[in-house]
């Protein structure tokens, strides 16, 4: 273990965590309001950097360079066609939440359909974070700091042990984090490192191309260009990761749900003090995703010729920044992906408290009539938080028997709790007459049938395209049962907004910008490079 790399990752670290307390020192944390969502105060920058960096985890950093690796730069359609999704999401969802003043996602379908489909739904997330999100998070930043800092063979102790021994490190130092600074404190800290994100983006792909050309940069380049031409193709065959033709089906109704509905995600946005600064923030997450792929692309693109026949394909990236990069560099990306896996896991456990506290306890008590302080509140979200972390500790580390590689098995897993919700809620927005039973029998549907179709019956459909196929007919199912028994009145959504509802005036100037580089850099860097 280089003990430069450790040092300058224990500095980054601890800068990023003192800048973090110096900005909450003052909030107050013993309100559901303010431990939950920084008293509604988030500016557009720090909504943007939340958004964006509790979305990159080192999932990301780790999944992504190793779907290069072992296929091609197809896999960063994952993260651009993402943005034609959160601009989506910033004018026509964001709107109708902040409209609503609600907490959770599944107050809105509670609006729109009863309080019975709220529980159904929430029990759905929890049940995503606790066996899916929150483990893949631990999981893989359990790998990424393992090969970074070599610590199974610096302490000579087995590579299975130590994956337990970090997923519980980074376990503990997460729940520490979120039990004692809140959302807000996730918010900074996650706009603190998107900021060392951008600059590892820039120094890691050049130290990597020095590295490949033996000290000069525009020789690694110059190789680069010269070999395995087919890894730069962005357009995925139907044998690849990602074959083109998903990004237009399922995968578009993945980041519809994921930046539209996933909890832990509308959370930072329901933080923000007003619908402009909202839309600024996903404007700026946007931005950040079009400069994502220099980290989660171009590394094990170059590794590619680095490392030839590499067996533990998840270790791609940690040992490209290890070999590559000067022990401070090597310190420095340590500490972004450290950081990385620390907020999304914060994240996910600030929503999942949020989530049970607020949709299933205080229901629970006011059932039983019984009055619950904003004291007792905390004190209960943080107890369930720990409870979570800890059968989340315990699952990840069985994360190593999935044998389709980490990313991949994140998004099959997660299909079966993600594109369900968002059919209900997409059906409830454009439907006005859609009853609540409707809901209920959509919700079952898809993930029994999805369920069968990915771990019973080899369809031989891509994952993505059996979720496309699935929403079309769960759709026919809720129109036909809504034309049997429709809701009595149509649905009128009730005003009860919290924060300023004037949208962001130039927004339309910059979602057309974002656009065009999204498409610019989708169709010119892989296709422009093979040439």
């Amino acid at each position: 273990m280089n003990v430069g790399a450790l040092l300058s990752f224990l500095l980054v670290t601890i800068l990023v965590a003192l800048i973090s307390w110096y900005k909450t020192r003052r909030e107050n944390l013993q309100t559901a309001a303010g431990l939950f969502f920084a008293n509604r105060n988030l500016g557009f920058l720090v909504v943007g950097g939340a958004l964006f960096f509790t979305n990159i985890s080192a999932v990301q950093f780790i999944g992504e360079n190793e779907l290069v690796y072992t296929n091609n730069m197809s896999v960063m359609a994952w993260g651009l066609s993402s943005v034609f999704a959160m601009l989506l999401v910033s004018e026509f969802i964001m709107p109708v939440y902040l409209r609503s003043g609600i907490s959770t996602t599944p107050d809105f379908l509670e609006e729109r359909y009863d309080t019975g489909t709220k529980r159904f739904v929430s029990v759905i997330f929890l049940v995503s974070y606790i066996v899916n999100m929150l483990p893949s998070v631990l999981y893989s930043g359990a790998i990424s700091f393992n090969g970074l800092f070599r610590v199974s063979e610096t302490l000579h102790i087995d590579y299975w042990v130590t994956i337990w021994i970090l997923v519980w490190l980074i376990g503990f130092i997460g729940c520490l984090y979120t039990i004692l600074g809140g959302l807000k404190a996730v918010a900074i800290s996650d706009t603190v490192l998107g900021v060392g994100m951008f600059a590892g983006g820039i120094l890691l792909p050049y130290a990597a191309l020095k590295y490949l050309g033996h000290g000069s940069a525009g020789t690694g380049l110059d190789i680069l260009l010269a070999a395995r031409r087919d890894h730069f193709n962005a357009i995925g065959g139907p044998h690849d990761a990602v074959p083109f033709p998903t990004i237009f089906t399922g995968m578009f109704l993945v980041n519809l749900y994921y930046w539209g509905t996933e909890q832990y995600i509308v959370q930072q946005a329901l933080a923000s003090r007003s619908l402009a600064e909202s839309q600024k923030g996903i404007a700026v997450a946007s931005l950040g995703k079009i400069i994502s792929p220099l980290l989660l692309n171009i590394p094990g693109l170059i590794a590619v010729l680095l490392y030839p026949h590499m067996t533990n394909t998840a270790e791609v990236f940690p040992k490209i920044v290890s070999d590559v990069c000067s022990p401070m560099l090597t310190g420095f990306i340590a500490a972004i992906t450290f950081g990385a896996a620390l907020t999304t896991f914060n994240a996910g456990l600030n929503s999942t408290s949020t989530l049970f506290v607020l949709n299933l306890y205080m229901p629970f008590k006011a059932w039983r009539q019984e009055a619950v302080s904003e004291r007792q509140l905390v004190r209960i979200s943080r107890r369930f938080e720990l409870l979570v972390c800890l059968l989340a500790m315990i699952i990840a580390p069985f994360i190593v028997f999935a044998q389709q590689g980490l990313y991949t098995y994140i998004q099959m897993v997660s299909g079966l709790f993600s594109v369900p919700i968002f059919t209900i809620l997409f059906l409830g927005l454009v439907h006005k007459r859609m009853p609540a039973i409707a809901a209920k029998i959509g919700l079952t549907f898809f993930i029994f049938t999805y369920s069968i179709a990915q771990f019973v019956v080899d369809t031989g459909l891509h994952f993505l395209h059996v979720l496309a196929i699935l929403f079309v007919v769960t759709v026919l199912l809720m129109l036909g049962v809504a034309a049997i028994a429709p809701r009595k009145e149509p649905f009128v959504q009730q005003w009860n907004n919290v924060v300023d509802l004037q949208p962001w005036k130039q927004r339309h100037i910059y979602t057309a910008l974002l656009l065009l580089a999204m498409v610019a850099l989708f169709i010119f860097l892989p296709l422009g490079l093979a040439k």
